[in-house]
């Protein structure tokens, strides 16, 4: 039998920011139905619907809940869980299902309404589960903390300081900046990310992505669409940070399966999306993945080579770090941004000279999941 490729249809992002007034499943709907349209498909017309967890809902069957909701009567219906990487599994077993001929709609979807929806104390103890029950947990580890932990091994390693990190934070926001639907907006410079607020030392306050409300939805197709999905991996080497090995994470493994897939390598990628949950997440990432040297993304964002019209666009909506993190919908955003800068619809954010081939990049827990997507112009 012939293996079917898997296509994108549809895309779809709410706008991010706190925003009261709608449930976890509400913002999953609310994007749900937007892709849908993107398609030009109607819910009875998807056969299976793949929906990643949410904090604030806690339902043990998000995806036949969401399927429920939108009249959907699928014969597949999966809820996920992999922390912050949700967005790009989940994508990856919607290919996976089209590939082998089992589904040939399918709907991947997150969303919650993580700002409002929870004090964030709540959100903060929850978050903090990933941590080791026994060693981390009890004694104070919060997510920000855990992540601070790998910064200053990060830092020490490469005989960096933490402004050699802002530059990162700096070029989301320069790219949240010009984006519609933006949770932070306002631009920065390297002196404000040093001179906000202590989190966790070495990350403050701008080097953290901010809580949002807000979902986002994918479509994936047998049928053939302007995107397709080329090439998928994953890796999952660890749960807690103590039993992490620094040098091998996860995301080349990751990385290095879905360029297989698609017979492509990191220097054919044309734009990116690569999780970015803290600036140290985005650095660590793009450095073991190999689109830079060791110790050299922050040089490479000053530089200016992950802007709009730079040697490599990266999260070009302003990613996690300024356009948002909903949970699940935050790393699928980056998804729909590569999806919409491979089909020319950006607009006035649209990168130079017709990009054909994206790349898209979750990462969970601390360092601990991790899910990597080729997609190239059908």
């Amino acid at each position: 039998m012939a293996i079917s490729v898997a296509h994108v249809a549809g895309v779809a992002v709410t706008p991010f920011g706190r925003q009261p007034g709608r449930t976890a499943l509400d913002w999953q709907a609310t994007a749900a139905v937007a892709a849908l349209a993107d398609a030009g498909l109607v819910a009875p017309e998807i056969d299976a619907v793949i929906c990643g967890y949410a904090t604030t809902a806690g339902h043990l069957m998000p995806a036949d809940l969401l399927a429920e909701r939108l009249g959907a009567r699928p014969a597949i219906a999966h809820g996920t869980s992999a922390g912050g990487a949700t967005g790009l599994v989940i994508l990856a077993q919607a290919a996976r299902l089209v590939r082998a001929g089992d589904a040939r709609a399918v709907l991947v979807v997150g969303g919650e309404d993580r700002a409002s929806g929870q004090s964030g104390e709540t959100s903060t103890r929850t978050l903090a589960q990933v941590g080791h029950a026994e060693l981390e947990v009890p004694l104070g580890g919060t997510v920000p903390a855990y992540y601070a932990l790998l910064a200053s091994a990060h830092l020490a390693a490469r005989g960096l300081s933490p402004a050699d990190l802002a530059p990162l934070a700096v070029q989301m926001r320069a790219h949240a900046a010009t984006t519609p639907g933006a949770h932070l907006a306002k631009p920065i410079t390297v002196d404000d990310v040093l001179a906000s607020r202590p989190i966790a030392e070495p990350l403050r306050l701008l080097d953290c992505c901010p809580v949002s409300d807000g979902g986002a939805a994918v479509v994936v197709t047998a049928a053939p669409a302007a995107v397709a999905v080329t090439g998928v991996g994953e890796a999952h080497r660890h749960q807690h940070l103590t039993e992490a090995d620094l040098a091998d994470l996860g995301a080349l493994r990751s990385a290095d399966t879905a360029f297989g897939q698609a017979g492509r390598s990191v220097g054919d990628v044309d734009v990116a999306g690569v999780y970015d949950s803290f600036t140290v997440t985005l650095a660590m990432l793009l450095e073991e993945i190999g689109f830079c040297a060791p110790g050299t993304a922050g040089t490479d964002a000053a530089a200016g080579r992950f802007a709009r019209d730079g040697a490599l666009p990266l999260n070009t909506h302003g990613g996690l770090l300024s356009y948002g993190h909903c949970g699940v919908g935050g790393g699928m955003a980056h998804l729909v941004e590569v999806v919409t800068q491979l089909r020319g619809a950006a607009g006035a954010r649209q990168v130079p000279g017709a990009p054909r081939v994206g790349f898209v990049h979750g990462d969970g827990g601390v360092m601990s999941a991790h899910a990597s997507a080729v997609l190239e112009v059908a």
